[in-house]
């Protein structure tokens, strides 16, 4: 069975940093998809970042040059590096399995809270 555990969130103040780690189980990591999700209070969950099996990567504009997404295929673990954080990025953060754009995949971690207070 395939399962996603999230960790790393936390509080930090606008301008700081975060990384996220994602530890993925249950089947063959190195060739999967996995994308960085994340949901607002009263938004839609959106995709933060993704990357592929042979590392091509793909952002949301609103992240794209703070953020940083990679994989440690030895270690099944996908990472988002988050930098110069603003109060906009408070979101729960959710691992993906799949997802790339728009449309997720069909695995999902439990989540991780950021908060960046101004």
């Amino acid at each position: 069975q395939v399962q996603l555990v999230e960790s790393g969130g936390g509080l930090v103040q606008t301008g700081g940093s975060l990384t996220l780690s994602c530890v993925y189980s249950g089947s063959i990591f190195n060739i999967v998809t996995m994308g960085w999700y994340r949901q607002a209070p009263q938004k839609q969950r959106e995709l933060a970042a993704a990357i592929n099996r042979i590392g091509a990567t793909n952002y949301a504009d609103s992240v794209k040059g703070r953020f940083t997404i990679s994989r440690d295929n030895a270690k099944n673990t996908v990472y988002l590096q988050m930098n110069n954080l603003k109060p906009e990025d408070t979101a729960v953060y959710y691992c993906n399995r799949g997802g790339w754009g728009l449309k997720p995949g069909d695995y999902w971690g439990q989540g991780t809270q950021v908060t960046v207070s101004s």
